[in-house]
């Protein structure tokens, strides 16, 4: 299939052969959007690592300053005694045994789980449907929490979680087109600095091999790894 006219224009504006300083990735980035909605910013990080080993597994959570500009919907799994401190804070559905049936039935409508200890074992058996959606609550993200109330708090405030994936990249949305350069730059910056705090010590050779930048559907900017070194 061609490319259509505003894709052909948008790509002559990146320089395929150019590595972008991340101030510039930042601004390019919002001129060669091509939705008509307020697309997300998403950085996209690839790591020296071989993700099959355990002792390379990059995993953490970064709040970002500046929020990713979308309200998460969060689902704390807890009991009574807690659900009014979630409510509080801000949680969108709080509860257990009901959601624990809907999930059976392939409800998944949230975007972060958070649960109590507790419960933990209640809904271990769900984690054929969490985990591949990165769902499933895990104390290293702070999702399983007995502080329901700060676990919701910095979800809604911009804390976001982060994964290695098999090809070892990592993903993660810090913002959107509507966002000035700076605060888009600003996210990224903190975003790459928490992987980068995060290098296992298995890990030989260099570690951040490339970032790029990019909005929901357009074409990736290429963006300078030594500002990150």
């Amino acid at each position: 299939m061609g490319l259509t006219k505003k894709r052909k224009a948008v790509e002559a504006k990146i320089d395929k052969n150019k590595i972008y300083s991340l101030p510039e990735a930042s601004a390019l980035v919002k001129e060669v959007n091509l939705t008509k909605f307020d697309s997300s910013v998403d950085v996209h990080v690839r790591l020296g690592v071989d993700p099959k080993k355990a002792d390379q597994q990059v995993r953490g959570t970064v709040t970002l300053p500046h929020g990713t500009g979308k309200t998460k919907r969060v689902l704390v799994l807890c009991t009574p005694d807690k659900e009014n401190d979630a409510r509080n804070a801000g949680a969108d559905y709080v509860g257990l045994d009901e959601f624990i049936t809907k999930i059976e039935g392939g409800w998944t409508d949230v975007d972060v789980i958070v649960a109590t200890p507790s419960v933990m074992p209640r809904i271990g058996r769900l984690g054929k449907i969490l985990g591949p959606r990165n769902l499933m609550p895990n104390p290293k993200t702070g999702t399983v929490t007995n502080d329901v109330a700060a676990a919701v708090n910095e979800v809604k405030g911009g804390k976001i979680a982060f994964k290695v994936d098999k090809a070892g990249i990592i993903h993660a949305s810090v913002g959107r087109v509507s966002f000035p350069p700076e605060k888009i730059a600003a996210n990224s910056t903190e975003f790459i600095n928490a992987i980068m705090k995060l290098k296992p010590s298995a890990a030989k050779g260099t570690y951040l091999k490339g970032v790029s930048i990019a909005s929901t559907m357009s074409p990736g900017i290429t963006v300078d790894t030594k500002s990150f070194i």
